[in-house]
């Protein structure tokens, strides 16, 4: 008899943070996580014990794909789940869960990809194009774990690079320090810096800007309110006052 589904859910998930912990990451635009695991491949189990350790097998995938949210794994895990055979497990451990696993990194390879055209991340388009063009299961997963994070993270430092040189010729100093802070810190300091860090250091350079502007005894009337009526805004609104706002009353 089949052991309940939900009991070995528990023992599967149980067993998930040991084998997160051993496998490599990557993060997708918005940052999410990859994990890989591997089953052991022999003849089809033939006493319930191995059974047993085939289905656990399976449900850890499941659980790490759902983890990922792919779709191909998940739907092959629970296929072999649902039919229960051994020759159904083995089969997905074997052969199944290798084509399905490639299945999704294709997805993600191709949703990296236009994410990366979007912000011209050079090295991001490279890596994906030649991941996609090779084709194969294992250079799309190494893409995916490996290939993704080291090229993120060398248009990211290149992205911080040309920020912190814009910082310079306007003399930003808050965009100057937290761009030198993160280059000179790890992968994930720079792509913090470059998806939140530069938003709100630059929105504490504009307010020191636009204080400039209402220190200013000479200015209009219009001047003076509407820069008050900035200061206050968010970081968007700060950034439009002094690009264009500023220019749209008398001074």
């Amino acid at each position: 008899m089949k052991p309940p589904r939900a009991a070995l859910l528990v023992a599967a998930t149980a067993l998930a943070p040991a084998l997160l912990l051993t496998t490599p990451a990557f993060a997708t635009g918005a940052q999410t996580t990859a994990t890989t695991t591997s089953a052991t491949v022999t003849a089809v189990s033939e006493t319930p014990a191995d059974v047993d350790d085939d289905r656990v097998a399976v449900f850890r995938i499941l659980y790490l794909a759902q983890q990922n949210g792919d779709k191909a794994v998940i739907r092959e895990a629970n296929k072999a789940l649902d039919d229960g055979t051994p020759e159904a497990l083995r089969a997905f451990l074997e052969t199944g869960y290798r084509i399905a696993q490639a299945e999704d990194d294709g997805v993600a390879t191709a949703r990296i990809l236009y994410l990366a055209q979007q912000n011209k991340d050079k090295a991001v388009i490279r890596e994906a194009n030649k991941a996609l063009d090779d084709g194969s299961p294992e250079a799309l997963r190494a893409f995916r774990v490996t290939g993704y994070p080291i090229a993120q993270e060398e248009d990211d430092r290149v992205a911080t690079a040309r920020i912190l040189y814009l910082a310079q010729q306007r003399g930003d100093k808050a965009v100057i320090r937290e761009a030198n802070k993160a280059l000179d810190g790890t992968a994930a300091d720079v792509r913090t810096f470059r998806t939140t860090g530069y938003r709100l250091a630059q929105a504490e350079d504009d307010r020191v800007a636009i204080a400039r502007i209402l220190a200013d005894p000479t200015i209009s009337d219009a001047l003076r309110a509407a820069a008050s009526a900035a200061i206050d805004g968010t970081p968007e609104e700060l950034r439009y006052f002094l690009e264009v706002g500023q220019y749209e009353v008398d001074r």
